[in-house]
C-alpha cells in the first residue's frame, strides 16, 4: 500500500460528541487526547513521516471562554504527550496574541524527543491569514512586489488531509501546503476514532492516482 509522507489531521465533532453524549460542549476536547496518541502510533507504525494536527484557529478564540480555555488545555497536553514519544515537535501559530499558550512558546522551535524520527507540527492559534502575512507584500514606492516566507514554512507539503465530523471544509488548513492534497472525510466525531478511520483513509489514498498537476 502506498503510504502517504505527510498527512494533516483534522479533529473535528468535539463539540457535537460533548452534546450527543449529554455533556457540555467544552467536555469535549478532553476525550480527543487519547485518540491523538493512537493515530500517531500508527502512523509512526506504518512509516508516514510528517503528521500535521489542526489544534485550533484565530477564529476558534471567538468562542465562549469556557470552550477556548477547553480546547486551550487540550492543545497543551496532546504536546505534553508527544513530547514522551519519538517525535520532532513543532507548534506552528500566532505567538504575538494573548490567546496562543505561553506554555507552548518553547515548541515554537522544533524540538526532537527520542529518536525524533516522525515530524509531528501542531496549529496552535493558527490562521491563514497569519500564515501568508508575510508571503507578498506591495511596496508602494516602486509598486513592486516583494516575496518573503510563510510562517509555517517549516511544514512540508500535505499528501492527505483525513477530517473527522463529517465537514466537508478545509477550514483554512494550511492552504499552501494543502494545494494537491486529497481529502478524506470521516462522518464520526473524532472523539469515536477507531483505528479503522486511519486504514479505511490510507486504504483509499492508496486508490488515488497522484498527478500533482502532471
Amino acid at each position: 500500500m502506498r503510504i502517504p509522507n505527510h498527512i494533516g489531521i483534522i479533529p473535528d465533532g468535539n463539540r457535537r460528541w460533548a452534546v450527543k453524549n449529554g455533556l457540555n460542549k467544552e467536555q469535549g476536547y478532553g476525550p480527543g487526547l487519547n485518540p491523538g496518541l493512537e493515530l500517531f502510533k500508527i502512523c509512526k507504525g506504518l512509516g508516514v513521516k510528517e503528521l500535521t494536527y489542526y489544534g485550533f484557529t484565530t477564529d476558534n478564540t471567538k468562542r465562549p471562554s469556557v470552550q477556548t480555555r477547553a480546547f486551550t488545555i487540550a492543545c497543551i497536553e496532546a504536546v505534553k504527550i508527544l513530547a514522551k514519544e519519538d517525535a520532532s515537535l513543532l507548534v506552528v501559530g500566532n505567538t504575538d496574541s494573548p490567546m496562543f499558550p505561553k506554555e507552548l512558546l518553547p515548541f515554537t522551535e522544533r524540538k526532537t524527543f527520542g529518536d525524533g524520527s516522525m515530524k509531528v507540527n501542531f496549529l496552535v492559534n493558527y490562521g491563514w491569514e497569519w500564515d501568508l502575512s508575510d508571503v507578498m507584500d506591495l511596496e508602494t514606492t516602486n509598486r513592486k512586489y516583494i516575496m518573503g516566507t510563510l510562517k509555517s514554512s517549516d511544514i512540508t507539503r500535505v499528501d492527505l488531509i483525513v477530517r473527522w465530523g463529517g465537514r466537508r471544509r478545509l477550514s483554512g488548513f494550511l492552504p499552501v501546503q494543502s494545494v494537491y492534497s486529497d481529502f478524506y472525510i470521516i462522518d464520526d466525531y473524532w472523539p469515536d476514532f477507531k483505528p479503522s478511520h486511519i486504514y479505511d483513509a490510507l486504504k483509499w489514498y492508496d486508490k488515488q492516482d497522484v498527478t500533482l498537476g502532471g
